[in-house]
């Protein structure tokens, strides 16, 4: 039985085309600084950040959430790790820890989540290779969304660990990531 015409089955795999607009509940190029304060808790802001980038971190978990400001406190990009240092100093009766639950893209992608996931998310990647960050081995994947139009952000860049393949930073950016970034 034959369930496709002779052209169809010619045809490629389509090409998925994705684009992402938000991470940690933040829009890069729409959302300002005061929008992440009232959402994340100010115990965990580093209060010796530079005024272009803003950050919180949980030195117990090494989970960091970064933002790059504008000259108005506008967000440039959203950065997620598992990556930052930690002291281990973790206590049992913390009861407000860093809130990473909305940690995820708008597609849903987390940190942890396999590799394949990201791809199954947004295609392809249009630029992938080794990196490192603090002595871990990664493997970059590159999607620019210039295609999607100047109104989302232009670029993310996600971050796997090559041993296990997991997801451990996302970089969702307002204007194309610097090709000089690890």
């Amino acid at each position: 039985m034959v369930c496709c015409s002779a052209a169809a089955q010619q045809r490629g795999p389509a090409i998925k085309h994705a684009n992402e607009v938000s991470l940690a509940s933040l829009r890069p190029g729409r959302d300002s600084l005061t929008v992440a304060a009232k959402r994340y808790n100010a115990k965990y802001l580093l209060r010796d950040s530079a005024e272009s980038a803003k950050q919180w971190l949980d030195a117990c978990t090494g989970r960091l959430l970064l933002l790059q400001l504008d000259g108005h406190a506008l967000i440039q990009s959203v950065t997620v790790s598992a990556l930052a240092p930690h002291d281990g100093k973790c206590d049992s009766r913390q009861l407000d820890p860093l809130d990473t639950r909305d940690w995820v893209t708008g597609s849903g992608l987390k940190l942890g989540d396999p590799e394949g996931r990201v791809t199954d998310l947004y295609g392809e990647p249009q630029g992938s290779g080794p990196a490192e960050k603090g002595g871990t081995e990664l493997e970059f994947l590159d999607y620019d969304f210039d295609w999607a139009g100047a109104n989302v952000p232009q670029s993310m860049r996600v971050y796997c660990a090559r041993d296990t393949g997991r997801v451990l930073e996302i970089i969702l950016a307002n204007s194309a990531l610097a090709d000089s970034q690890p």
